[in-house]
């Protein structure tokens, strides 16, 4: 009986903290104050901004399919939470993803309204 409520306590202290890409939406856009646009975050993702690259660079136009890293060939998971469950679950993951893409397609780190547009395109896309 010990083992299955630790099992038991285990597993709920798990889901409790796991989190999905709707919460990410809902941080990113109480941090930025305002709703998040699925428009301005479809043009934020294809648009090259100031450098050569922009998220599609890597991630493609179309993030329910798989993409390649434009400088190493590496290949890349699909980015839209309906083709690949595992985005936007790991807080850790989601900040360092954004830390650094945003640094090398931006040469600056993303505004929290411009996580958040981005996020709310990406749950659009089937």
């Amino acid at each position: 009986m010990r083992h299955i409520l630790i099992i038991a306590t285990v597993f709920f202290t798990a889901s409790a903290q796991a989190e999905t890409p709707r919460d990410f939406l809902q941080r990113f856009e109480k941090e930025a104050g305002a709703a998040a646009s699925p428009e301005r975050g479809a043009r934020f993702f294809t648009t090259k901004q100031g450098g050569e690259w922009s998220c599609s660079s890597c991630h493609t136009g179309t993030p329910t399919q798989a993409g390649r890293h434009a400088k190493t060939d590496k290949a890349i998971t699909p980015l839209a939470p309906a083709a690949n469950a595992e985005r936007f679950t790991d807080a850790a993951r989601v900040d360092k993803w954004f830390r650094r893409n945003c640094n090398d397609t931006l040469n600056r780190v993303c505004s929290a309204q411009e996580k958040a547009d981005v996020i709310a395109w990406l749950l659009s896309l089937k």
